[in-house]
């Protein structure tokens, strides 16, 4: 795709205003110039790519007929935003997207009065709009309105439905948009993608539909008219019953959400209307580059590409380490051949997290249930009562979301469920909506809960293979994202004792304990100490729960100062851990932590991210040393 050298509309559009002061005509030509403004600025700038693209035409529209900011608009999942940032005064600062100190990938309130919630994770927006417009209510302001863009599979999350289903029950003054494009970051699974499939290839309904809203030129008087009998008329035609309209909303749809025209016209008729609203589009991920349209996978999130060809640029991997996740991904499939029994589990991130890999041989063995991870655990847990080997495998962030089921539905009925927690620790340009920050806090807590995480590939495999032979307990795996540090990494498996550390160089003096991979900088640390006459103990501690207690004793004898090193937080983690057993068995020892600070970190580059807090070797020199 040939380069726009200038943007005659998108130049003259800084906030939505100015998009306001055009004419309806005018509106396809700016919606062009922003996808190839998108397209040509996310080219060597890593982001969500697909998702945005896809919801132009809706962002143009939205910005044009409602008064944002006073009117409110909260776009799901985060994903579909940068269209309107780009239009909300971010152009210019648009290359800083995602990038340490530059503007965040997603919508944040703090960053703009026009993000009216922060969105990171799916299924949200229904909510957080349904408690504007109650706000609104109860404030006597009927003039403002509520709109939430959905999509990217999130109406397939059970929040979406329990949002839904109290707006409907309360005839709340609202309009939900829910953007189909039939895939999240994977393809969309389960009924509701069936259902909407259903309604937009019914020919019967959208021939008639279609007649009707050309006849009647979208007028408000018959917009009103049609959304009274069209309850009966789609409840014929398209099935017994609209999901939606049995919930309370007013559906309307399917519309091509890239016809900017006539979804002003839409939005303008739909404006007038009172009560819950649901307007069903239609989009393309990846709209306007053919390479994104024609695999919609790899560009959801596609890296550096060539903005003219779309070709993703590869670089060269040669002789690296491998991702975290492929050595899960392969691990796994390993263990599937040893036991038939071992099922893995997902919530919508089977390519991200590596379960491809076994899909691809055992589909019969892979599960993918959505964005759903409470349902994901319960789910496991079933399996697991009927003697399967549950690999549920959800990045760090969203587990937070089955926090209850994991304490209810796992480890209080004591189910060898086994949790993969992808993501783990920083993960960079994503932000703090996806720093795996806290699982160590709130996993520790549990009773009967084993928690494990490996400083490299090698253990991650031998990890996964412990929590597959051991199957008493519940087991907790937690890795980061990304490259590991060894390239020898396969080797024959190998059953770890449970709750044993390992040292790796004994020193003295000061013992800094490790848990996960930042005992890799340790190492880097340690080894550039000793070339200035300070020799510490390093201990790789492998588990969290249950901790080493006789290695402590021992250190507590030989050592004055204890050094702990985590990639979670702070408060609650091995810092907690450890200091709780010093104090309740009134050890001698001093205790220093290395961990995240009890802030919500930014987004960045792992790098930048690492320095900002201590991570990096340099900074660990200087805490190690100044204990001396």
């Amino acid at each position: 795709m040939a380069d726009i050298a200038t943007y005659t509309l998108l130049d003259t559009v800084k906030f939505p205003e100015d998009i306001r002061k055009l004419s309806i005509a005018q509106l396809p030509q700016l919606s062009n110039e922003l996808r190839q403004f998108i397209i040509t600025q996310s080219a060597n700038n890593a982001g969500h790519l697909g998702a945005s693209l896809g919801t132009v035409e809706i962002t143009v529209a939205l910005h044009y007929v409602f008064d944002t900011p006073n009117d409110k608009l909260v776009w799901d999942v985060g994903h579909q935003a940068y269209a309107h940032k780009i239009i909300t005064g971010r152009k210019e600062n648009f290359s800083s997207n995602r990038k340490y100190k530059g503007i965040s990938g997603f919508p944040k309130m703090t960053e703009s009065v026009y993000d009216a919630f922060g969105t990171g994770h799916a299924s949200t927006s229904i909510s957080a709009v349904l408690g504007m417009a109650t706000a609104a209510r109860l404030a006597g302001n009927q003039s403002q309105q509520h709109i939430a863009v959905i999509g990217d599979g999130a109406m397939g999350g059970g929040m979406a439905f329990e949002a839904m289903n109290q707006a409907g029950g309360e005839q709340a003054n609202m309009l939900v948009i829910l953007n189909d494009n039939r895939i999240a970051i994977d393809e969309n699974v389960g009924a509701m993608s069936q259902y909407l499939l259903k309604i937009t290839s019914s020919k019967s309904y959208n021939r008639v539909k279609k007649g009707l809203w050309e006849f009647f030129n979208f007028s408000k008087l018959i917009t009103q008219a049609f959304s009274r009998m069209g309850n009966a008329l789609k409840g014929q035609i398209v099935s017994k019953s609209n999901l939606f309209q049995q919930l309370g909303f007013r559906y309307f749809g399917p519309a091509d959400g890239h016809n900017v025209v006539k979804l002003v016209r839409l939005l303008s008729n739909l404006k007038e209307l009172e009560g819950p609203k649901l307007l069903h589009i239609v989009t393309v991920k990846g709209k306007g580059l053919q390479k994104a349209e024609e695999n919609q996978i790899a560009y959801h999130f596609p890296g550096s590409y060539d903005p003219e060809t779309g070709e993703i640029i590869v670089p060269d991997e040669q002789n690296s380490p491998p991702k975290y996740q492929t050595v899960f991904g392969e691990t796994i499939l390993e263990l599937v051949l040893l036991n038939e029994k071992v099922v893995g589990i997902t919530p919508a991130m089977a390519t991200g997290c590596s379960l491809t890999i076994m899909r691809d041989k055992f589909p019969n063995r892979v599960f993918d249930v959505g964005i759903a991870e409470q349902h994901a655990v319960t789910f496991a847990a079933g399996l697991a009562a009927e003697g399967y080997i549950p690999f549920c495998n959800i990045y760090s962030s969203f587990l937070q979301r089955g926090y209850d089921q994991i304490i209810h539905d796992v480890a209080l009925q004591q189910l060898p469920v086994i949790f993969c927690i992808d993501r783990a620790g920083l993960v960079g340009e994503d932000g703090p909506t996806h720093h795996g920050a806290f699982d160590l806090a709130f996993l520790r807590t549990i009773p009967s809960l084993i928690i494990a995480s490996p400083r490299n590939e090698s253990e991650l495999r031998n990890m996964l293979f412990t929590a597959y032979s051991e199957r008493t307990k519940p087991f907790a795996i937690r890795y980061p994202r990304g490259k590991g540090v060894l390239t020898n990494w396969k080797t024959p498996m190998e059953k770890l004792e449970i709750g044993k550390s390992k040292i790796l160089k004994k020193g003295k003096e000061i013992a800094v304990l490790s848990l996960g991979p930042l005992g890799n900088n340790v190492s880097t640390a340690i080894a550039i100490l000793n070339k200035k006459g300070i020799a510490p103990t390093h201990v790789d501690i492998r588990f969290l729960k249950p901790l080493d207690k006789e290695m402590l004793d021992d250190i507590s004898k030989t050592h004055h100062t204890i050094v702990t090193v985590e990639d979670g937080t702070a408060v609650g983690g091995l810092f907690s851990e450890v200091s709780e057993y010093i104090a309740e068995n009134k050890l001698s020892i001093k205790i220093v932590h290395v961990a995240l600070p009890d802030s919500f970190i930014e987004h960045g580059d792992v790098a930048s991210l690492y320095k900002s807090v201590g991570f990096d070797v340099e900074g660990l020199i200087k805490i190690i040393s100044s204990q001396y």
